[in-house]
């Protein structure tokens, strides 16, 4: 109630009492913020998520709704008829490890092909980097002539290409005939078709080398100063400097590389006609699940074989991540 005077004459006024404030944290004199839900916030969010939507619909309608499906398909005997379709456990993975003869060979040559053809592969990036970091001319030239091929490596022209030249009557047989060497098959020979397929991997070395130039570039004079004044040489900088120091990047590359590896197929199926050979000697992992898949119309066994491809790519990247503990160095004071 509010009293006032004027002249003679009162007048009382009556006011709403005000609401009880119910946080007593909050000083005297200072308002209750407003609890509008369309504020500067939501708006802000709101149109982030409309300008995410696209890659958000991607991502669940292409990626991951299908990769549950997958995961249901692999304990079936799906063939392509959802009438047919019938619920079988852990038969295709229990078939997989122990019944299918090609199964066991597949993983072998891929895990050859992963284990000589990425070490090679890096370190080749590694020293045509190092040779670039020297400051020579036309620099971007040369980057872009040794990024081409990181671009064109996994397509098909690319590998029609490569058996061409690999091939009986091929460039590389021309050539060698030019000094009196007698060509052979190198695609149609077991014991060397692998090594075609490996040589084109580490033609492709491009995109590490982009990455591995980068690293170096950032790596401190002052490092090679104080080493030099300490007295190490060239390989004794390389070691103890240049390898610490580009470590990070190292790994990075390397796992892209494993991974890249592990998922290799075009360049096999063109090479060798999408049969694998001769003689199993390029069936790789994939080449043998697409075969499954769109040859035997055996879509629940391919899913199987694709979760167990998906498991071992996790495990390898876990354990090489673990392993970057003892030799990956990030900096003084640094810890990931």
């Amino acid at each position: 109630m509010v009293v006032t005077e004027r002249g003679a004459s009162r007048r009382v006024e009556r006011t709403q009492p005000e609401a009880p404030d119910n946080n007593p944290a909050r000083p005297p004199g200072v308002e209750a913020p407003t609890r509008a839900w369309w504020n500067e916030s939501a708006r802000t969010t709101a149109a982030a998520y409309v300008f995410l939507s696209p890659w958000l619909l991607g991502f669940f309608g292409i990626t991951v709704l299908p990769m549950l499906a997958s995961l249901v398909l692999s304990f079936t005997n799906f063939s392509g008829s959802f009438a047919r379709m019938e619920w079988v456990g852990l038969d295709n993975y229990r078939i997989m490890f122990t019944v299918d003869p090609a199964y066991w060979g597949s993983v072998r040559v891929t895990l050859l092909y992963v284990l000589v053809s990425v070490p090679v592969m890096l370190a080749f990036a590694l020293a045509v980097a190092a040779l670039l970091n020297k400051g020579i001319r036309a620099l971007g030239l040369y980057r872009t002539v040794f990024y081409i091929p990181s671009l064109l490596g996994g397509s098909v022209a690319i590998a029609v290409l490569w058996r061409f030249v690999w091939g009986e009557s091929g460039l590389l047989n021309g050539v060698l005939s030019l000094v009196g060497v007698e060509g052979r098959s190198w695609i149609g020979n077991p014991d060397t078709a692998l090594i075609t397929i490996m040589v084109l991997n580490v033609w492709t070395f491009g995109s590490p080398m982009i990455i591995f130039l980068a690293g170096l570039r950032q790596v401190p004079v002052s490092l090679y100063e104080a080493a030099a004044l300490d007295g190490a040489g060239r390989r004794a900088r390389f070691w103890y400097v240049t390898m610490p120091s580009i470590s990070p990047v190292v790994l990075f590359n390397g796992i892209l590389a494993i991974i890249g590896g592990f998922q290799a197929f075009t360049q096999v199926y063109v090479v060798s006609g999408g049969t694998g050979g001769p003689a199993g000697s390029t069936l790789f992992y994939t080449l043998l699940l697409y075969q499954r898949a769109f040859t035997e119309l055996r879509f629940g066994y391919a899913s199987a074989m694709a979760w167990v491809l998906l498991a071992a790519i996790a495990a390898v990247t876990a354990v090489v991540f673990a392993s970057g503990r003892f030799w990956v160095h990030y900096g003084e004071g640094e810890e990931r």
